[in-house]
């Protein structure tokens, strides 16, 4: 099956970078292109205007007639008469991009099987490519061999980079336990939620890293977790936000240097766009979806019957006010058989012994 993979950040590099003429360190070829300008909203929608789409199961082979195909259809928002004069119509999901991009690279550095993003295939990929003779792979008689990376663990520095997430200790409440989804048997991290990734990779991995990778790796990855750091900051000064995005750009650069081109799917490559969105849109916490996430727990407690679930929450929700309701009614009356609250106060019969005042009563 081919997937597509998204390179070419050299792009939004300065014209006259080094990088740009670099060949075997990247894909093979020299770089002068522009980085693309994103379409506004009325260019979509005059383009998608007048175009008909087939809906449903496409037979044969799609032989992309008209390049075209990258448009599956047109979006009933255009309906909207404000839609089209939008700078952002969607924003960028900063929760799932941040917990991909964690995953891929912490299942990467583990050989995670199913999450690592370098195996046989990654390999026969800079073979077709011709880049990096040295990390192909090797037969030797019935056997295929594939040599170590610059981001490969050994199996010691696989149980230092879990034992040190094991050993650390955050405030009640900051996480989840990192010890309880790390086998230290296998050497694998796995069932990690979105909050523990973005925990993981703000705070944690640069801690994890520090002396298991060659330092231009370490020093790359630790520098994607300072972006998402930054980016995720309840305040920062708008004058910093080029420098940000120069930064970032240098980052995904020197990540296709030394990781395999399967690390690049569509979620990495959509960090190069967020710097443009909080410009746009502003700080990242104001938007994500961590709120909805925790919502969307209280719900599914509300859910009894499985059967139907939808009328288990409306009835759940009905109750949830009624009670809401009461209590907000009453919290001001005095409760029947126990007098006002300030008489209560007046007692202090909760007030200990050696508090007490001593009163000798009168002899007449």
């Amino acid at each position: 099956m081919e997937k597509n993979v998204y390179m070419g950040h050299r792009k939004y590099l300065p014209r006259h970078h080094p990088y740009r003429l670099q060949k075997k360190n990247f894909d093979g070829k020299q770089e002068h292109g522009n980085p693309p300008h994103p379409l506004s909203g009325e260019a979509i929608y005059f383009k998608l205007k007048e175009m008909i789409f087939s809906y449903g199961k496409k037979c044969g082979k799609n032989n992309n007639e008209g390049g075209n195909d990258y448009w599956k259809r047109r979006s009933n928002f255009f309906e909207l008469p404000y839609w089209k004069n939008l700078h952002v119509r969607h924003c960028l999901n900063v929760m799932h991009i941040e917990k991909n991009v964690c995953m891929n690279i912490v299942g990467t550095l583990l050989d995670i099987p199913g999450k690592s993003k370098d195996g046989m295939n990654s390999r026969l990929d800079l073979v077709e490519m011709n880049i990096r003779p040295k990390l192909a792979p090797m037969v030797t008689g019935n056997r295929t061999y594939i040599p170590a990376a610059c981001y490969t663990l050994s199996r010691e520095e696989k149980y230092r980079f879990c034992k040190t997430l094991s050993e650390i200790k955050v405030p009640e409440g900051y996480s989840s336990n990192i010890r309880s989804f790390l086998s230290l048997d296998d050497l694998k991290l796995n069932g990690l939620k979105s909050h523990d990734c973005h925990v993981l990779m703000q705070q944690l991995l640069p801690i994890a890293i520090r002396s298991i990778l060659p330092k231009n790796v370490r020093y790359t990855i630790s520098r994607l977790c300072f972006f998402f750091n930054a980016i995720c900051a309840k305040s920062f000064s708008v004058s910093e936000l080029d420098a940000l995005q120069e930064d970032i750009v240098m980052t995904l650069c020197n990540l296709e240097k030394y990781f395999p081109p399967s690390l690049f799917i569509i979620m990495v490559h959509l960090v190069v766009h967020l710097v443009r969105e909080v410009k746009l849109c502003g700080p990242v916490y104001l938007r994500w979806m961590y709120p909805f996430e925790r919502y969307m727990k209280v719900l599914k407690s509300f859910v009894r019957n499985r059967n139907r679930p939808e009328g288990c929450i409306a009835k759940a929700q009905v109750c949830e006010e009624a009670v809401q309701f009461c209590s907000d009614f009453f919290s001001g009356l005095d409760p029947i058989g126990l007098g006002s609250l300030n008489s209560r106060e007046d007692k202090q019969t909760d007030r200990p012994l050696s508090a007490g005042t001593y009163v000798r009563p009168d002899m007449q």
